[in-house]
């Protein structure tokens, strides 16, 4: 019997293999298709990146050279002197102390204004996606309105209110402003984050016993780590690149770096310095490029596991 089996089985081995493999044939690395699209990738990044390497070219050039014209040459000899200048003694209007007093106050603005605002949009959007109250819906309409109303509406009666507070002018009435102001768009990105999560843990600690902080605090933000990481992206590059609310809410020994970096380009005193203005952008651009940098693809994966849902 299986002396029988035996040849059969090797006849049809013997037709699988002459037939070849079946199925959709595996595309080629240089299709045309291929082409199109990686060729059409790196025009645009070369287009985007062609800026940030004529400023960093331009900021390692001297005057004399920068005068020659040819702006995409390398230096031929490099100099850091124009960064040395950007950062310590560059002239903002008055006070000719360069980016670094304005480096430090963008820090005590961007560090507590992230902080708070975030902190206090993931516990709106929990409750607004786990601990329905009388009001939620409307509440939850008059945030999604908030984020979407011109700021220069709000300038004005914002800094009437700022005034009565005794806080105008001051670092603490900017952070009080980028918190307000970034709460809407995050509690929409936390609501739709944790109504996108299991609902079936949420009830499983409810009839264990726990409540509103215990699932927050060990259920929740165990598992919110990428709507937070894109939560702390949007709110540090948006709040450090920020220049409206720092030239109308702060004195000019407060201004952030964004604010001083308009006055060192926009200065009308003595012979304009291109090479010293272009290390003073990209050094007022290094915290945000770092941050996109080492958290980009924990931003994208925020994205796409909850920040669209809804």
């Amino acid at each position: 019997m299986d002396a029988g089996i035996e040849p059969e089985a090797e006849k049809v081995q013997a037709r699988a293999t002459q037939a070849g493999p079946r199925g959709r044939k595996p595309r080629r690395a240089l299709s045309g298709r291929n082409i199109m699209i990686y060729g059409t990738l790196i025009v645009v990044a070369l287009y985007y990146l062609l800026p940030l390497y004529v400023m960093i070219m331009t900021s390692l050039k001297g005057m004399p050279e920068i005068r020659l014209g040819n702006i995409f040459a390398p230096p031929l000899e490099i100099t850091f002197e124009p960064w040395v200048k950007a950062w310590s003694s560059a002239c903002t209007g008055l006070n000719c102390d360069g980016l670094s007093r304005g480096f430090w106050n963008s820090v005590r603005i961007t560090v507590p204004s992230t902080i708070v605002s975030i902190a206090i949009a993931s516990i709106n959007g929990y409750a607004l996606a786990n601990w329905r109250f009388k009001g939620a819906d409307l509440f939850f309409t008059i945030l999604i309105v908030g984020a979407f109303i011109p700021y220069q509406v709000m300038i004005y009666p914002i800094v009437i209110v700022l005034r009565e507070l005794g806080v105008y002018g001051s670092l603490t009435g900017l952070i009080i402003v980028h918190t307000i102001f970034g709460m809407p768009i995050l509690t929409l990105l936390f609501r739709n984050y944790f109504a996108g999560l299991p609902e079936e843990l949420f009830k499983a600690a409810r009839v264990d016993g726990a409540g509103f902080w215990t699932i927050y605090f060990r259920i929740m933000l165990p598992m919110s780590m990428p709507i937070f990481v894109v939560a702390m992206i949007l709110q540090v590059t948006g709040i450090w690149n920020d220049f409206l609310f720092g030239v109308v809410f702060t004195r000019p020994e407060y201004y952030p770096m964004t604010v001083q970096l308009n006055n060192i380009v926009n200065s009308v005193q003595g012979v304009k310095e291109y090479n010293v203005n272009m290390a003073a952008t990209i050094l007022t651009g290094a915290v945000p490029l770092f941050v996109y940098f080492v958290s980009g693809r924990l931003f994208v994966r925020g994205i796409a596991a909850g920040a669209v849902k809804g």
